[in-house]
């Protein structure tokens, strides 16, 4: 006996990814996709932790080299610029495929407070740039009394 199923009107739409289904089509003839530039992004994923004294943050910048990220810190205002050189193809290879991403990208975020940028720390290893964030002194919150 066969269980019942529901049905899902919505299941076959999410099936559908019309660029894919149209990149088959022009991969069958030879010509470039049309969802190639969509595809290509650096995502700089995040963590950020925080304590009394510090903010920590983790970003995932995969295939940059270290010279080639930039941090800059403004009050509360981190900014991550990295830059993804594209390797130069030989005189005689013809590109098929390419799904790496080359190019420049950024990412800024706000911290809820300001960041003493002087004794900021930034580290780059296997790929996660690690930033140590002290918080500045003089940022802390103040109660005023009412007369």
């Amino acid at each position: 006996m066969a269980l019942p199923t529901r049905y899902n009107p919505f299941r076959q739409v999410s099936l559908l990814d019309p660029l894919v289904d149209l990149d088959d089509l022009f991969r069958g003839l030879g010509a470039r996709s049309l969802s190639r530039g969509y595809e290509k992004t650096l995502e700089m994923h995040m963590d950020v932790h925080e304590d009394d004294k510090a903010y920590r943050i983790n970003v995932d910048v995969p295939g940059v080299k270290k010279e080639d990220i930039d941090v800059s810190v403004e009050g509360n205002q981190v900014t991550i610029t990295a830059e993804v050189k594209r390797e130069q193809s030989r005189d005689k290879e013809k590109e098929v495929h390419s799904e790496r991403f080359y190019g420049k990208a950024s990412r800024s975020f706000s911290l809820p407070s300001d960041v003493d940028s002087g004794k900021s720390e930034a580290r780059y290893d296997g790929g996660v740039l690690s930033l140590t964030l002290p918080k500045k002194g003089n940022s802390e919150s103040r109660h005023l009394s009412i007369n």
